[in-house]
């Protein structure tokens, strides 16, 4: 999502200690690192999701203006220490152009086990199958519902299970007591078995289905001049529900930036989560790679 912030509203986030001011809250259990990531290309940042790939050394990102990067990355002793990326391309259309503004607020990224690759948008909200990123879309057939979602408050998450099905939710669900949608793409159709709950004030902007085939979700809280809070949830994945509801963390308004993109992945020692912060294309926000461990 494209959270517009004025020049004073960040500066009065700095000034208060939010967006990384001096007062800055202890990250909970789990934390692994934190990198801020710096490049003076053309198109750098917004960056609203990711995948992490080759045992943590490879990436692809996807900016909410129509565009992505792959990349790799640097370690030692398992913490980030650069990042080597590539051209920054546009995202095509079902055309084969460059996606026009109106269509090109990307926002999830799932990459199939063939390779493939799934975005979610919000603006027109939809699913684009990529069997390449740099080539033509495909896009999924809509439901009915996606008719009426709202420009910026659309499909900011998108997964994809171990048996080839589609998942996508929307970031607001019409209601503070409403379970949010899940969206589920499989056998030429989509259904709407699944929910999510709804508690605290998050809002759901990221997704991914791990290693241990189950989906995880990222969530966010924005708290105005204190900044923003990140949710990390996991469920059990059944064929018409989502089950054993776990909160991993939860951190204090202010610690990190604005994450939005998630990817769970395995190393020697487990399932780490790998979140990416979209920094608006602000110069006084940031894109940071944030990283914890997660139990079993």
């Amino acid at each position: 999502m494209r959270r517009r912030l004025s020049f004073g509203l960040i500066a009065a986030l700095l000034l208060s200690g939010g967006l990384h001011g001096s007062a800055q809250p202890l990250p909970p259990q789990g934390f692994l690192g934190r990198f801020v990531w710096r490049d003076d290309a053309d198109r750098f940042g917004g960056f609203s999701a990711i995948e992490i790939t080759d045992r943590g050394t490879a990436f692809v990102a996807v900016s909410d203006r129509g565009a992505f990067v792959r990349g790799r990355i640097q370690r030692r002793d398992g913490q980030i220490t650069g990042i080597m990326a590539g051209k920054i391309t546009r995202l095509q259309g079902e055309d084969g152009a460059p996606l026009p503004p109106a269509r090109a607020d990307s926002e999830g990224l799932a990459v199939a086990a063939d390779g493939t690759i799934y975005v979610s948008f919000e603006g027109a909200a939809r699913v684009s199958h990529y069997r390449v990123l740099d080539g033509p879309a495909q896009d999924l057939p809509d439901h009915p519902d996606f008719a009426r979602q709202k420009p910026n408050a659309a499909f900011e998450a998108v997964a994809i299970g171990p048996d080839g099905a589609v998942y996508t939710l929307p970031e607001r669900s019409g209601g503070l007591t409403r379970p949010f949608p899940v969206y589920r793409y499989r056998d030429g159709v989509w259904d709407t078995r699944l929910k999510v709950p709804r508690s605290n004030g998050f809002l759901p902007v990221a997704a991914d289905i791990g290693p241990d085939r189950r989906l995880y979700l990222l969530e966010r809280q924005f708290s105005g001049l204190a900044g923003f809070a990140s949710r990390l949830r996991r469920f059990d994945l059944g064929p018409d529900a989502l089950t054993a509801e776990t909160i991993l963390l939860e951190t204090s308004t202010g610690l990190h930036d604005n994450l939005e993109g998630l990817s769970i992945w395995q190393d020697a020692g487990g399932l780490r989560a790998t979140m990416i912060s979209d920094d608006n294309f602000n110069l006084l926000q940031v894109t940071e790679l944030v990283e914890y461990r997660l139990p079993d």
